[in-house]
Parts: C-alpha cells; structure tokens; sequence
C-alpha cells in the first residue's frame, strides 16, 4: 500500500514510457491512483489496453499511446496526442528497457545496439519530445535506471553501458533545464519482484540464493518504486534535480560477486 494520501496529482498529467508491463505499469496506476491523468507509451497496444482498463476500472483516467521509444517521431506524436488529451504535461517518466544475459565476448553488436536504442536512446528520445510541454507546466522527468549503472556486473556490459547513459543524461538535462523549471531525476531500483529483468537475471534456483545477497532480506516490490517516482512527482522535492535515488535494499553495497559465483564466473 502506498504511504501517501490520494490526490496528490489532481489536475495533472503523465506519459510513462514502458507503461504495458512490470515497473512501468505500476508506476503508471500509483500515478493515476493519486489522481493524474496517464497516457501509456509501449510498442504492445494489447498490454497497454490492460493497464488502461484496470486504471479506469479503478476510477481513474488513462489513455493508450503506442509507440516504439527507439523512433522520435512516434514519440513525438505520442507526446502530443497527450498533451491534446490532457491539456498539457506535468510529469514524464522513463521506463522502457530491454535487457538480456549476455558474456560481452559473445555479445553481437546488434544485441549491444539495442539495449541502447530502448533504454539511453529512448530515454534521451521521451525526455526531448516532451521537453516544450513540460517546461510550459515546469514539469519533471523520472528516469529509471539500474544498479548496473555503476556495479560491475556479469554479462551485464550492455545493460550497464545503457544505465550508466541513462544517470549522466539525467544530470545533464537536469543542468540545462533547470532554468525553464524542468526538474530531472532517476531512480535506481534494485531486484524488484515481478519483472521481466529479474526473471531472466535469476532464473529458478539461483533466486532464493539472490535473494540471500540482499542485506534487507528480500527483494523490493514495485509499489515501492512506485511510491518513490510520485515523491519525485510532488511538491516534496521541489528543490530536487539532477538526483539519483537508490533503490535496492543494500544490495550494491555487496558489489556483483555473489551474482558472478551464481552464473559460474
């Protein structure tokens, strides 16, 4: 459940990108529970139609935008369809990825080149796309980022090269836009039950002894990165830009080696 009260987005509104599944959909219905209106943007219309559904379902407001991140125009048009519908933007967050195991010395250049065109070259794309709405409203940006962005980790270079993107893009933007009132922020999330990512990165037995390496005990949940993206969304950290909040329940403090002796490094 979250910690905060209801409402606390009335009256605005958001485009999550990666908004069909996982952190994204989660993210989206904290959004929509606490009263914006949210446009989902996802290449899966059907995925996107679900989380719209369960949004109004649960009396709130939301409307699909399909579209890939890797193409600007898309998102472009994506963007404006929003501000269209909503009146404006408010609050963009940036939550499509792709992810994959992979050794670096059998990675193909094609699979590096696309977990950089969804996670740093869609980012980049979202944030520069909407960037004109949001300044108009002095507007935030959320970025979702990963550990991997600066924990060495196992077959994990392209992901890391990606995040790693994704944090010095967000203090840049944060920098440049700071002027029009465009706060920019990531938040780094750890393991977090119920994701694509973590169940390819531990797959069957290996999760259990994972979950041994976390120095709270377990993983985290979605609702709880959920709750730390509407915080960034809120007058509660109006004075924030260019942050990064780490979510991962110590888990960087033990660096990757558990995780490399798991994968028979």
């Amino acid at each position: 459940m979250s910690v905060f009260r209801d409402g606390l987005l009335a009256g605005k509104t958001a485009l999550v990108t990666g908004g069909g599944s996982g952190i994204g959909a989660g993210i989206a219905r904290r959004l929509a529970r606490q009263g914006a209106r949210v446009a989902l943007l996802g290449r899966t219309a059907a995925k996107l139609e679900a989380v719209r559904d369960d949004i109004v379902a649960a009396g709130g407001q939301a409307l699909v935008t399909p579209a890939d991140v890797r193409d600007y125009a898309a998102v472009a048009a994506a963007v404006e369809q929003t501000v269209s519908a909503g009146g404006g933007l408010d609050i963009l967050v940036c939550s499509a990825a792709g992810n994959f195991l992979a050794p670096a010395a059998g990675l193909s250049a094609n699979g590096f080149r696309a977990v950089i065109d969804i996670d740093l070259c869609g980012t980049f794309n979202a944030s520069r796309a909407a960037y004109a709405a949001l300044a108009r409203r002095k507007g935030c940006v959320v970025n979702i980022s990963a550990t991997q962005a600066f924990v060495p980790t196992p077959l994990q270079a392209h992901a890391g090269a990606a995040k790693a993107g994704i944090e010095k893009l967000t203090r840049d933007l944060a920098l440049e836009w700071g002027a029009s009132g465009v706060r920019v922020n990531s938040v780094v999330p750890g393991p977090i039950e119920g994701t694509e990512g973590m169940a390819r990165l531990a797959p069957g037995a290996s999760r259990e002894k994972m979950i041994q390496g976390v120095p709270l005990g377990r993983w985290g949940e979605i609702d709880e990165v959920a709750d730390v993206v509407l915080f960034l969304c809120t007058p509660a950290a109006a004075f924030m830009t260019g942050a990064s909040i780490l979510l991962d329940g110590g888990t960087s403090l033990m660096g990757a080696a558990r995780f490399f002796d798991l994968l028979g490094g």
